[in-house]
């Protein structure tokens, strides 16, 4: 319990309900390196406006978390949107949403500071608010309720979401936001209430309210501070992005002019390769992740990138750990490169080329040649790719007279597929012309022109047997909307809310008839959002300073229309966007070159083994026995709410975090050879589920106890282990096939209904024989004993198979 706070326990105060409810684990919390404070001064929720497995999957909210969380007497903990179904079910049963760590009424925080990367995130937010018990307009809180703020890229116009949003934090929380949150702390200690401490966050130069100017916080100090602390916490299910992120670089050189993120997170600076090391090796060796992404806008224009990847796929591939790089310009790629990625995982090729014609790549400022294209595909294939992906966006003002945008990607995908022989997706988003951005004041294509363009694209090259898939008109057309309208566009955000608008990033729940509906109610401040805008006008974001003058902005639009480029980011660069100044700069990664690559010292990481272990006197894998670890664990409270995939997954991250020998299995994934008796049902309870895990070296059942127990959230714990030697050449029987079934009890709330051991009973039983709903508990799992006898304990059948 949290004092003088409402709190919520979800197995307590909806049980069962939450079976009713998708993937209940969203809602549980608990998970491995979560932080819960029982005192604190300023409580502070950060709310992630989609779901949790795309909130779990966002560095920001790590960075934030973990942060706030270093804050003495200030605590921080997590509330995601909910489903449309659990969002039912909080109503139905009376219950408001809360947050994931303590279980707190969101009404109870002090603050609700939301991360907004994503216009259509707008309704997720909304949602988290009303099934919080929170206004959802700012104008109806009282003293009592909690603080709203925003950040992020996407509210970089705010002024669509202003009615929602109490004060919007401008830019990068590195540079200021903690330290606002840390005085605020300090004032509510002494006894400032929410008016004052909202009027002394308004003050800061980086927070917009209406009618005041803000200018965008930039963080000077990126890749110079130790972010290895920022993993926590690991989700308890697979999410979108289930892989460690490291942010090598933060904004990007080249100045695409399309780019609204090369805009806001200029100037481009760098991770030292030193720090970018130490927090892969938290990832992997704390977080237990395998698959690590270097994250930046450009990652090719990292420097030293290839002495990277190299260094890093060297040292931990023998732990099966795989590197990702997600947005390598053209220009960029070389072969050797993706090589080096690919000896542990492939990933497929993929292609942001934007607009075909090279003169038109000249207008948007980023060259990716079609020459150079073909070049790197006929050589790829002969590496072993077989296909690649290509993405264009329509709209932008590129078009000359006689040449439309679709005829030339058109011509463009075909005379690649036919020179290079290779399979050949493409994707079709349509552009959105973002504030800050060189084409700020162009109008946005309408609905009906991308739908026509992109039906002329997807049927002229079917007989190529190209695969087109398209981003939605509509969609685009909504969420341009909202990155380009003004304070009246809330209107529309309101109406689509009330209405039952929710999670719209999802197309599965997007309702497009609901925002018709809307717009058509607003409709001049839909087609003023849309339309194109004079250069001198006043526009809705003109408060906020991106930290880019208007003046290079304005030149770099007039470039754009003579087809001429503008040259790199650099130290001595002649086009001064204003970026760079006394506060920030340019900042380049100067180590980790090619001698410093083969000299692993420099960076005190342990030489491993080739054979996949930690351990240094382990020899190959081939033709050596295995020792098999049979283990019990319970399963109760809040993780019987846990699938049995994200099981398998917690397990499987708790073992990279040990230094224990695990085997893995051969081939394109390595995987921990694991193996679960029966998988349980999702809701049921047990004392004792049987697993096995094979080991390569002898470690006592003891070391793996506790080595396990420290690496698995504090829900699920190994309760027992024995080691068995399997010699090469005996047949090694999967705990699956040994199941003879489970004991059991049942009860009907707090009266026992039945004790009983059934032979292949899977733990399915919902109902008695009158379809009465029963609570069960497994008490064992039992493997199968000589013909004809019940089931016996799995180590006593493993001790009959192998011995001791």
């Amino acid at each position: 319990m949290i004092p003088d706070k409402r709190t919520v326990d979800p197995v307590r105060d909806l049980g069962a309900f939450l079976m009713n409810a998708e993937k209940p684990a969203r809602y549980i919390g608990g998970e491995y390196g979560e932080i819960r404070k029982e005192t604190a001064a300023l409580s502070i929720a950060i709310a992630f406006p989609d779901l949790y497995e795309i909130g779990m999957s966002n560095t920001a909210l790590r960075i934030l978390y973990n942060r706030l969380n270093a804050i003495h007497g200030l605590r921080c903990e997590r509330v995601f949107a909910p489903a449309p179904d659990f969002e039912a079910i909080l109503r139905e049963r009376g219950v408001p949403l809360f947050s994931l760590e303590s279980g707190i009424v969101l009404s109870e925080f002090d603050i609700i500071a939301v991360t907004f990367g994503y216009e259509l995130g707008i309704t997720g937010l909304l949602s988290i608010l009303s099934a919080g018990g929170v206004p959802i307009l700012n104008t109806d809180r009282s003293p009592t309720d909690p603080i709203v703020m925003m950040g992020g890229p996407a509210c970089s116009n705010p002024a669509p979401y202003s009615r929602f949003v109490d004060a919007f934090w401008i830019g990068e929380a590195e540079a200021g936001f903690f330290d606002l949150m840390a005085e605020s702390k300090n004032m509510k200690e002494r006894g400032a209430g929410r008016s004052e401490i909202l009027a002394f966050i308004s003050s800061s130069r980086h927070v917009w309210i209406p009618g005041k100017k803000a200018v965008r916080a930039v963080h000077a100090d990126f890749g110079k501070a130790d972010e290895a602390r920022n993993i926590f916490p690991i989700p308890n299910i697979k999410v979108i992005q289930d892989h460690g992120v490291v942010e090598i670089m933060r904004g990007c050189p080249n100045g695409c002019r399309f780019c609204h993120a090369g805009v806001w997170y200029r100037p481009m600076r760098q991770k030292s390769a030193d720090l970018v090391i130490a927090e892969v090796r938290s990832l992997v060796e704390v977080g237990g992740y395998r698959e690590i992404s270097f994250s930046s806008l450009s990652s090719g224009d990292y420097n030293h990138i290839f002495e990277l990847i190299s260094y890093c796929t060297a040292r931990y591939k023998s732990r099966n750990v795989s590197f990702q790089l997600p947005s390598l310009k053209i220009s960029s790629f070389f072969l050797p490169l993706l090589d080096s990625l690919s000896e542990v995982r492939r990933s497929g090729l993929t292609f942001a080329v934007e607009t075909p014609v090279d003169a038109w790549q000249l207008a948007i400022n980023k060259e990716v040649a079609y020459a150079n294209v073909v070049s790197i595909l006929k050589e790829a294939k002969l590496r072993g790719w077989s296909q690649a992906k290509f993405y264009f966006m329509i709209g932008l003002p590129v078009e000359t007279e006689g040449s439309t945008e679709e005829d030339r990607i058109v011509d463009f995908l075909a005379s690649v597929s036919r020179e290079t022989k290779m399979k050949i997706n493409a994707n079709i988003g349509s552009f959105i012309p973002k504030p800050h951005t060189p084409y700020q004041w162009i109008r946005q294509i309408g609905e009906g022109e991308s739908a026509r363009k992109m039906n002329s694209i997807r049927h002229s090259l079917e007989r190529y047997n190209i695969k087109v898939s398209t981003h939605d008109p509509f969609t685009s057309a909504v969420e341009g909307i909202m990155s380009r309208g003004g304070a009246d566009v809330s209107g529309i955000i309101e109406d689509a809310f009330v209405s039952g608008a929710r999670l719209d990033a999802w197309n599965e729940l997007f309702r497009p008839e609901l925002w018709r509906e809307s717009i058509a109610s607003h409709a001049e401040a839909a087609a003023s959002a849309l339309g194109e805008k004079p250069t001198n006008a006043k526009l809705p974001w003109h408060e906020i300073n991106p930290g880019v003058s208007e003046s290079f902005l304005r030149k770099e639009y007039e470039l754009s229309k003579a087809q001429l480029m503008t040259d790199r980011c650099s130290d001595d660069c002649s086009h001064k966007c204003g970026s760079c100044n006394d506060e920030s700069s340019l900042v380049s990664n100067q180590s980790l070159c090619e001698d410093d690559a083969a000299s692993a010292p420099a960076f005190d990481l342990p030489s491993l083994p080739e054979d996949g272990s930690t351990a240094p006197d382990s020899v190959s894998r081939i033709e050596r026995e295995t020792y098999r670890m049979v283990l019990s664990f319970a399963k109760t409270g809040k993780s019987v709410f846990l699938p049995h995939l994200g099981l398998m997954e917690l397990f499987c991250k708790a073992f990279n975090r040990t230094d224990l020998p695990i085997k893995y299995t051969e081939g394109f994934n390595p995987l921990p050879k694991l193996d679960f008796a029966s998988p349980l049902s999702l809701g049921i309870a047990s004392l004792e589920e049987i697993a096995t895990v094979d080991l390569y070296d002898a470690v006592t059942a003891e070391r793996f106890v506790e080595s396990m127990n420290r690496a698995l959230p504090t829900f699920i714990r190994v309760t027992r282990a024995e080691r068995y030697l399997i010699p090469v050449g005996t047949k090694k029987h999967s705990a699956a096939s040994m199941l003879w079934g489970h004991s059991y009890r049942t009860a009907q709330g707090d009266r026992p209904v039945a004790s009983s051991q059934e032979k292949g009973f899977r733990a399915e039983i919902i109902g008695d024989d009158e379809g009465r709903k029963l609570d069960i508990l497994i008490v064992s799992t039992l493997a199968r004993g000589d013909e004809g006898t019940e089931g016996i304990s799995y180590f006593t059948a493993y001790s009959n198979l192998y011995g001791i």
